[in-house]
């Protein structure tokens, strides 16, 4: 990172928070509801978030619809590189004869097509915190003017199919728009809860799917490298992990799969090596000592364990060692181990490890269980 992008680099305290899409959907709700009872659009509503926060929301623009009226805002994600920001969302209340609360997705809200999501299949994909947040709003308004009909509410994002390729909806099976989503109402900048959460997710659609074998990667590249090593295997096996190895690992183990793939490159790699399973660049450095202890297991002698140890990167070592397929296997078979005792079950374990250019350098394949005079511990 050069000084002036250090410079641009905002304080993740200093970061401004957002708002979901289901805090969104149900302010627009309110307004919409409100909107019908009195025959006058509101500019503004404020509504309470389960992050414990009152927060308002204006409305963009309204429209009648027949006996219905439709509000709308411009969803602010903060500072969070959300796909989602600036979404238009829309909500659409009319009165109807039926009786109860009539919620469902419209334009650009997708469908759920797949099991192993909290919305079953069928169903608009508007997840539970939301739907009880919308449902909540409507009941406030039946009961401030005692309304007698049933409300039909239709949340709706103009662009929301578009929005959605930028997403993993479709291989979670959720088709033809984005989710509405939140449990707090806010979105806080660069969450990790927010990223464990859809691994989570991601997990349970592939043990619904019918997967024994998922296949996890640090990122999109890899992902890439790794579809291509295992072509018949369904994309709901495919999970990126992105750094959280460790909390992946155990929620394959709790979920029972039968053998878990880790493929990925060797910045991330050196460090599940070591037994490191939060692999982000802060969380722990690169032992070149325990590379070069890698490398001369695999009998790999001087000079070249002396460039390891001054290595400023483990790409680099990558690149010193390049011509020599025993280092990296070794290296994988390191990472199998790690997983295995992380995970503590009965489970086949394999790690590919890739360069940049997408040439395998090692593998480690079906080990399912600890050898330890194979393991190497620095």
């Amino acid at each position: 990172m050069n000084e002036q992008s250090k410079r641009n680099k905002k304080d993740p305290s200093q970061m401004r928070h957002g708002y979901t899409t289901g805090a969104c959907a149900t302010a627009m709700t309110k307004a919409a509801l409100q909107a019908v009872m009195t025959g006058q659009v509101p500019e503004e509503v404020t509504i309470y978030l389960p992050a414990g926060k009152f927060a308002t929301f204006k409305v963009e623009s309204s429209e009648i619809q027949g006996d219905a009226i439709m509000c709308e805002t411009i969803k602010d994600a903060g500072d969070d590189p959300d796909a989602t920001h600036q979404a238009r969302i829309q909500s659409t209340v009319r009165l109807i004869e039926k009786p109860g609360i009539h919620l469902d997705g419209g334009v650009g809200v997708g469908r759920v097509t797949k099991a192993g999501l909290p919305v079953p299949v069928g169903q608009a994909a508007i997840n539970p915190v939301p739907r009880k947040m919308i449902i909540g709003v409507v009941q406030e308004a039946i009961d401030l003017y005692a309304i007698e009909k049933g409300v039909e509410v239709i949340i709706s994002v103009p662009d929301g199919e578009e929005i959605a390729k930028k997403t993993l909806n479709g291989r979670l099976g959720i088709l033809g728009g984005i989710s509405i989503l939140g449990t707090r109402g806010t979105v806080v900048p660069f969450s990790s809860s927010a990223y464990m959460a859809s691994i989570v997710q991601a997990l349970n659609v592939a043990k619904e799917s019918g997967c024994d074998h998922v296949v996890i990667t640090t990122g999109g590249r890899s992902e890439k490298y790794a579809m291509q090593q295992y072509p018949d295997l369904p994309e709901e096996a495919f999970i990126e992990m992105g750094d959280f190895v460790g909390f992946t690992l155990k929620h394959i183990a709790r979920k029972k799969f039968a053998k878990v793939s880790l493929v990925g490159m060797m910045g991330k790699f050196s460090k599940v090596a070591q037994g490191v399973m939060m692999v982000h660049s802060k969380s722990a450095p690169i032992s070149f000592e325990f590379l070069a202890g890698i490398a001369k297991k695999s009998g790999i002698q001087e000079p070249l364990l002396s460039e390891v140890l001054t290595s400023n990167t483990a790409s680099q070592v990558g690149e010193i060692l390049k011509d020599y397929k025993e280092f990296f296997d070794a290296l994988c078979k390191n990472c199998c181990y790690h997983a295995l005792a992380h995970m503590n079950t009965t489970i086949s374990v394999s790690t590919s490890l890739y360069a940049m250019n997408g040439d395998c350098l090692g593998k480690a394949e079906n080990i399912d269980k600890l050898d330890e005079d194979d393991w190497y511990r620095g």
